[in-house]
């Protein structure tokens, strides 16, 4: 090299210089960051009494007053007019004015020791009635489909916060270095909040869900393409991350980092993927508890895909299960869609226990609201009662949990005659957040992340632990 070319080589220009500082002064900003998130990783506020989580949704509004709240009072009410005052200052999405009171059509039987009344739509739920807590007594603020999920799952009903899955995801680490640790499983249609559900709103997006598919490709882009074996695949993610590694001593951008973190994660779910989400190695009577069929895609897939997950050490299993919006003919559509989650879900429930994984494996079974007392629909007699559905209820509605320190066998909460009011031991979603978070060893208004200027959490500015869940 010549005097020249060294002069030049060591020359920095006013441009070089000023990007040179604000690149320090962003990497000791990011080094703060990075700091806090790994201290947030490994972070546990007090003895966790689970160290995982699956978490189901039923997408629509399952009916409480059918399935899990008796109300032999409806009876007698049944065709009749709502007592006066009854829904005066309430909002519904559909109905208006005078509307008519429906009485269950399903009978409800007591189970298990606890003699939980839950209706016979569940002779599967009714075998595990002593391992769960049902909770009679959930409200919300949201009428509506996609703002109550979104505020039953990211804490606020509008988008743009993290899921409560992407803040597990960001408290707890992960326990597996292969495998994500939030994976969700959506059978059916999307939810209206859309993977919303499953966003890492602001948080860094290394925390986002990622989707898994039972059937096809297990994770969309996972595999090679024609042309690219696994050496050279490895030989193109190398390169990539030495100039993301590049990009992020320059610009100290925290999504740089989380970039070369997933391209690493997913050429090594390349490996782990395809033979976890193949169940034709799981015994024949472990496939029939579920109903499960190897390739199949329903529901009772889903669910014994959830317990693989779960003891390969993924934290959050998330499952969403669409068709629960009734608001016609419930009478017909309410028992093929339970016949299709009762079974499954309560396999999946012994089969933790079983395994030994039930004490350290929360699984919460949850809706987004419930439904209406009220018929919605032309009038109560002949066919036409049997074409009535019932209208979104944010009020009162029914969740139960089971496993990773909850209370079994307890029945928490209750409503009023017909079911449209709690009248005692209310629990908003905001509470629930917060017990599950606490399950989990989160004190729920510690685990925070600083944005625009503010702390941010999952329950907003609201939320208890209901201890009468806890055991």
């Amino acid at each position: 090299m010549s005097y020249e070319d060294s002069v030049l080589d060591h020359t920095i220009s006013r441009r070089r210089l000023l990007k040179g500082v604000a690149g320090g002064l962003g990497g000791a900003a990011l080094g703060a960051l990075l700091g806090r998130d790994a201290r947030a990783e490994s972070t546990v506020h007090f003895p966790a009494r689970a160290k995982r989580i699956i978490y189901i949704t039923l997408i629509g509004g399952a009916s409480h007053v059918d399935l899990f709240d008796p109300k032999p009072a409806l009876t007698k009410w049944d065709g009749k007019a709502c007592p006066p005052g009854l829904m005066e200052g309430k909002r519904f999405a559909f109905l208006r004015g005078e509307s008519l009171l429906k009485a269950s059509p399903f009978e409800f039987t007591r189970a298990g020791q606890s003699g939980a009344e839950l209706s016979t739509l569940l002779p599967h739920l009714h075998e595990i009635a002593d391992d769960i807590t049902l909770v009679r007594s959930m409200q919300t603020d949201e009428f509506n489909h996609t703002q109550a999920q979104l505020l039953l799952l990211t804490g606020i009903g509008r988008f743009g916060r993290p899921s409560m899955g992407s803040w597990l995801s960001y408290g707890l680490g992960s326990e597996n270095e292969d495998l994500p640790t939030f994976v969700t499983l959506v059978q059916g249609a999307y939810p209206g909040s859309g993977n919303a559900a499953w966003g890492s709103g602001f948080l860094p997006t290394v925390h986002q869900g990622v989707e898994f598919r039972s059937r096809g490709e297990p994770v969309l882009f996972l595999s090679n393409p024609p042309g690219i074996d696994p050496g050279a695949r490895r030989d193109i993610i190398d390169a990539t991350n030495r100039l993301n590694e590049r990009e992020f001593e320059e610009y100290a951008d925290p999504e740089i980092e989380t970039r070369i973190q997933q391209y690493e994660m997913a050429y090594r779910m390349q490996s782990s993927v395809p033979g976890l989400m193949d169940i034709s190695d799981e015994p024949a009577e472990v496939l029939e508890a579920y109903g499960a069929q190897p390739g199949g895609q329903g529901f009772a897939n889903q669910c014994i895909l959830a317990r693989r997950l779960s003891e390969r050490g993924v934290r959050i299993v998330q499952i969403f299960d669409a068709g629960w919006d009734h608001h016609t003919a419930i009478d017909n559509i309410l028992p093929a869609k339970c016949e299709g989650v009762d079974r499954p879900s309560a396999a999946l429930v012994r089969d933790l226990a079983q395994r030994g994984l039930l004490d350290e494996t929360l699984v919460v079974f949850s809706t987004e609201f419930g439904r209406t007392p009220m018929a919605q629909g032309i009038g109560m007699t002949g066919l036409e009662a049997l074409s009535a559905g019932r209208d979104h209820h944010s009020d009162a509605f029914s969740v139960w949990l089971a496993g990773g320190g909850v209370r079994a066998g307890h029945i928490h909460g209750e409503t009023d005659e017909l079911g449209f009011s709690v009248t005692r031991d209310p629990v908003h979603v905001h509470d629930l957040n917060a017990t599950i978070l606490h399950l989990l060893g989160i004190d729920h208004e510690r685990l925070t992340y600083r944005f625009q200027g503010r702390e941010y959490r999952l329950t907003d500015v609201a939320g208890e632990v209901v201890h009468g869940l806890l055991a």
